[in-house]
């Protein structure tokens, strides 16, 4: 279930201002869309990233997955409860909310069969905040093991 919010619900606030914060540490010369992510853990720890682009396209990676593949390589035992993504254009941030691409739907889809519990995912804009209940809202169709042949 995805719900719309005028404004960040309350619970997600310090979330959302983070990865807001983070758009400002975005590498972005090419398309200057500058991404933050902020993913809150189940301990309460919040581990935050920006995406970085690359002159080789495909060797950019987005805000969110720099943030969910750097908390389960230093917190490998404690699951993401949470993710708020954030973007700014000509220095404002964008009216719309910016959702996650496919790949990083993908990557929390793994997550959440990893650690065997739903990812709540924040998504800012100005003019409304959408929050999806889990990645199915976004991606229903998704790429799993149970797709993968048995050893």
């Amino acid at each position: 279930m995805i719900t719309k919010f005028k404004q960040t619900p309350t619970e997600f606030t310090s979330l959302v201002e983070r990865a807001k914060e983070m758009t400002k540490k975005s590498y972005a010369p090419y398309s200057h869309f500058n991404v933050g992510a902020a993913v809150l853990l189940s301990d309460g720890v919040i581990i935050t990233g920006a995406n970085q682009e690359n002159a080789a396209y495909g060797d950019s990676i987005c805000a969110e997955r720099v943030a969910l593949l750097y908390a389960t390589a230093n917190h490998p035992d404690v699951a993401p409860v949470a993710i708020a993504i954030a973007a700014h254009t000509n220095d404002k941030f964008t009216n719309e909310c910016v959702t996650p691409c496919g790949s990083c739907c993908q990557v929390l889809a793994e997550m959440q069969k990893r650690f065997g519990s739903e990812i709540k995912i924040v998504m800012y804009g100005t003019k409304e905040v959408l929050v999806a209940s889990h990645v199915q809202d976004l991606l229903p169709l998704q790429f799993n093991s149970s797709i993968l042949p048995d050893d």
